[in-house]
């Protein structure tokens, strides 16, 4: 899988010893297992480690600086991702005298920061409780520039997704999946977590009927509409434009059952200008992935199933793409190894534990955190596999 290979080219690296180190991305695809080894290692490092990565608690437990490439300028900052985050806001606050939603977007990411574990989860539940209200809401496009707006379907009903005693293997030595149940319910946000190759992807293919269960069911709502989003970008076509891509060279276009300038949908995934005339082939992986995201987000539906959508990304858009599910009014379910993501977003967890199991838990990454991987035993001895490098 994509996570195995990463963590061999890691390997081989971190075996070199090279004096200077520099790694690009080096959590997409991994497991948060691998990523806290990761972290351990690259802290105990006795050489300088250069890290390009968006992968926020990543930057909070290892760095002790941090360059943000803004504008062709390079902004350096001293300390972790919290101490930039509130660096940054305070820079914005000067620069901008004028409240942005760019100002907004960043407080409301540092609010969340800020409250304790139990507030955070208390927040990310709500949107349980809050279903009714936020289905009911009028969709109303926002003209500005720095949000992403995921546009409905049709209003849930109380049926979601309902799977039973679902199984699936292709090879008979190695379930993917064994005597699965758990039930979606309205307005969940599930995070879909585990170790790299234990049927993540599967699940969702077979959720969308391109793969068939060996056993066991798959039951959707009657009003429920799929939305797909993998985590390959190969169906993009290199030979077009961003904005020729993304639009399909309409001027304007239909989200949400409301009409918006072509050019001003394509802005909202920070394509500005002449980015908007850059060939697809010649973008970078963070590039395609926005393409992709722009292209697939417009169509809308009420059950989002999204396949790693922020490797690649910057922060910036995480950020609003994080926002755009929170105020979504509908469900989502999210493969991802993002640990902030998955915090910032999820009302429940699914966990592919491996050997078929796979176990339903109400709460974000940081509660399941606290309850099973710094106490259970069983998770401490799953960790024990991976050993330190004689770095």
């Amino acid at each position: 899988s994509g996570g195995e290979r990463r963590r061999v080219a890691l390997c081989k690296a971190l075996l070199e010893k090279p004096d200077l180190l520099l790694l690009d991305e080096p959590t997409n695809h991994l497991d948060a297992e691998t990523i806290t080894w990761l972290e351990k290692t690259l802290r105990d490092y006795p050489g300088t480690v250069i890290i390009v990565t968006h992968d926020r608690y990543f930057l909070d437990n290892i760095t002790k600086w941090i360059l943000e490439i803004e504008n062709t300028r390079g902004i350096p900052f001293e300390g972790n991702y919290s101490s930039w985050l509130q660096q940054k806001q305070e820079r914005l606050r000067i620069l901008e005298k004028k409240e942005t939603q760019r100002q907004r977007i960043l407080a409301r990411e540092l609010e969340w920061i800020n409250a304790t574990p139990a507030g955070r989860l208390k927040q990310n539940q709500a949107r349980i409780t809050r279903y009714n209200e936020l289905a009911g809401q009028e969709f109303e496009l926002n003209r500005d520039d720095v949000s992403i707006q995921i546009p409905p379907g049709p209003r849930l009903g109380n049926k979601v997704l309902e799977v039973k005693e679902l199984s699936k293997a292709f090879d008979p030595e190695r379930k993917l999946l064994d005597k699965v149940s758990f039930t979606v319910p309205p307005g969940a946000v599930v995070g879909v977590i585990g170790p790299n190759g234990t049927g993540k992807t599967t699940l969702f293919r077979m959720i969308m009927g391109m793969e068939e269960p060996d056993s066991g069911s798959l039951e959707l709502g009657e009003t429920v509409q799929l939305s797909y989003i993998d985590q390959h970008r190969d169906a993009l076509q290199d030979e077009r434009s961003v904005y020729a891509e993304i639009t399909d060279e309409q001027d304007d276009l239909s989200v949400g059952g409301r009409m918006m300038n072509g050019r001003a949908y394509v802005s909202k995934f920070n394509f500005r200008g002449a980015m908007q005339q850059k060939l697809v082939g010649q973008l970078s992986g963070g590039e395609r992935n926005r393409v992709h995201l722009a292209k697939l987000l417009r169509r809308g539906g009420n059950l989002l199933l999204l396949d790693e959508p922020t490797n690649d990304l910057d922060v910036n858009t995480m950020r609003v793409l994080e926002q755009a599910l929170i105020d979504f009014p509908g469900c989502a379910m999210v493969i991802s190894h993002d640990r902030f993501f998955l915090n910032r977003i999820c009302t429940h967890l699914l966990l592919f534990e491996g050997n078929g199991k796979v176990t339903w838990f109400d709460g974000n990454f940081e509660a399941y955190a606290e309850k099973y991987l710094n106490s259970d035993e069983q998770f401490q001895n799953r960790r024990s596999k991976y050993r330190k490098l004689p770095v």
